[in-house]
């Protein structure tokens, strides 16, 4: 692989004629990049398709090629690429609904708008996964058909369509009003009762793990009512008679639902499985009782959980965040405070109250300014990337927590040059700072030379367009290929050596030059 003509592909500063001399000479890897240009052309599409074949599928889903520029005969997946984003033309479904592939049928069938007569021949494929397929994407008129398809493979997808009507979801979930299903992927391959080994050695074997089959389906029964359980169209009364079944997966299904009754929400918080609990913990159907009941759960992750449930009362947020390691996110719950709820957080004599508001991006000044002066590095952390803060202020957070900080205020939006030099020479050093001042938009020169003697930030600083263009032109001999892609798709790399690199595609990039550590090795009245 060129990767540093990969890289080229996706420079936003590569002029036209360079991109049509790029498509003359691209593989497979340039193709894939390319494809993904905003400017590339319609007739540059048309071309590249034809030199590069794996490119076609691609420009179609990105709209660059059109059905006149297709032959369905000999490009079926670059029609089915087009059908699926409904910019082909139905005769196509037709030939392709006969397309001996059956991956190709399959694809078929899960795009929408097909012909009615495709439809039917799709409803009737001789291989179960192309109908299953269409049972799962398909309209809620076919979907209410294929429920009572012989296959129960076909009535699991039918199971997990959101368009399939309520009342069949409702009889696919119970198993009454429909006639029993008679064949399941177990019992095509193997004679019932046949229960599939977890540690099948079989390299041709496909069957799931645990798959079993008596003559009842069971395993592709049990996966229907699980997807019944998850579909939102399903009837709430359907599925809360399983609040008490003996699998695990159709509680833990349950559990996430949001139009649950108290009652059931009850059981559930009681579940010997912390997995259902956690789901639960997160759903907005509970009431603020359990809330407060789940708040004291034993397991982690049922009050990690918790707190991301978007109507969790603020004093429980605040004890939640206090003992449980949530991480730096903005929490629903915080996004969506009032502003004198907002006002209380801030002034909370909490750390962990201001901590939580403090990851807001849309505080008033004052706050803002207040949260950045406060004594707990937690609260500073969480506000230093805030935009509005100056580099007074942010200088200050620096003087007072030190080391702690420093990556966060190096992603502060209006950190300044000066600033993220001072930062990126900071002793002792944070690597993840360095990251941060490499993708920077106000980081200067001087800031993203230091940043390439680290090897992380070094493949992010070095598509900064504000690194000097030699340096850009020496990266591209890097050892480390992520780096040379990145230098490659530097928008400052000069006009003249992107032409090189074209020109020059059969020829082996040297991998020879020394790595730049320092920016003080350079002309400081150059690159400052």
């Amino acid at each position: 692989m060129n990767h540093a003509l990969c890289g080229l592909a996706a420079n936003v500063s590569l002029p036209s004629e360079l991109v049509d001399r790029l498509i003359a000479v691209a593989d497979a890897e340039i193709a894939a990049d390319l494809s993904h240009r905003a400017d590339l052309r319609h007739a540059q599409a048309v071309v590249l398709a034809s030199r590069v074949e794996e490119s076609s599928v691609s420009l179609a889903y990105a709209g660059l090629l059109t059905a006149a520029d297709v032959d369905p005969a000999t490009q079926p997946d670059v029609a089915l690429a087009l059908l699926a984003e409904r910019a082909g033309r139905p005769e196509w479904a037709r030939l392709l609904a006969e397309d001996p592939v059956v991956e190709r049928r399959e694809k078929l069938a899960a795009c929408s708008g097909l012909p009615l007569d495709v439809v039917e021949m799709l409803a009737t494929d001789s291989d179960v996964q192309v109908v299953a397929e269409l049972a799962l994407w398909t309209t809620p008129e076919t979907a209410t058909r294929l429920a009572a398809h012989p296959h129960a493979e076909v009535r699991r997808a039918v199971a997990a369509n959101e368009a399939t009507p309520p009342a069949v979801l409702a009889a696919l979930l119970i198993g009454e009003g429909l006639p029993p299903a008679q064949r399941c992927l177990v019992c095509d391959r193997e004679e019932a009762p046949f229960v599939h080994d977890p540690h099948c050695s079989r390299l041709d074997c496909d069957l799931p793990s645990g798959a079993s089959c008596d003559d009842s389906h069971e395993s592709t029964r049990h996966d229907m009512q699980q997807m019944a359980i998850r579909n939102p169209a399903t009837p709430t009364e359907a599925v809360v008679g399983f609040v008490g079944h003996p699998s695990l997966l159709l509680r833990w299904a349950l559990a996430g639902r949001s139009d649950l009754p108290s009652e059931v929400c009850v059981r559930l918080a009681v579940d010997s499985n912390p997995g259902v609990r956690a789901d639960l913990a997160e759903n907005p159907a509970i009431d603020e009782a359990l809330m407060r009941v789940l708040a004291t759960d034993r397991d982690h992750e049922v009050r990690r959980r918790l707190a991301r449930n978007p109507l969790v009362p603020l004093d429980v947020l605040t004890h939640l965040a206090g003992a449980t390691k949530i991480g730096a996110t903005l929490l629903p719950r915080i996004a969506s405070a009032s502003p004198n709820e907002v006002e209380k957080l801030a002034e909370s004599p909490n750390p962990a109250a201001r901590m939580l508001v403090s990851q807001r991006r849309d505080l008033p000044p004052a706050t803002r300014d207040a949260l950045a002066a406060d004594s707990d590095a937690k609260v500073v952390k969480s506000i230093a990337p805030h935009p509005g803060l100056s580099e007074g202020q942010l200088r200050t957070m620096l003087d007072r927590h030190g080391a702690r900080v420093v990556a966060k205020v190096a992603s502060n939006p209006d950190a300044t040059p000066a600033l993220l030099e001072d930062l990126a020479r900071h002793d002792p050093s944070v690597q993840k700072a360095f990251r941060e001042i490499a993708r920077h938009r106000n980081a200067s020169a001087p800031a993203l030379l230091a940043c390439l003697a680290d090897a992380q930030a070094r493949r992010i600083a070095a598509s900064h367009a504000a690194l000097p263009p030699p340096i850009i032109e020496e990266l591209l001999s890097d050892a480390d290929w992520q780096v040379v892609e990145a230098a490659a798709a530097n928008p400052s790399l000069p006009l003249a050596v992107m032409s090189d690199l074209i020109s020059r595609t059969r020829a082996p990039i040297e991998l020879s030059a020394p790595p730049v550590t320092s920016w003080e090795t350079l002309p400081k009245t150059s690159y400052s």
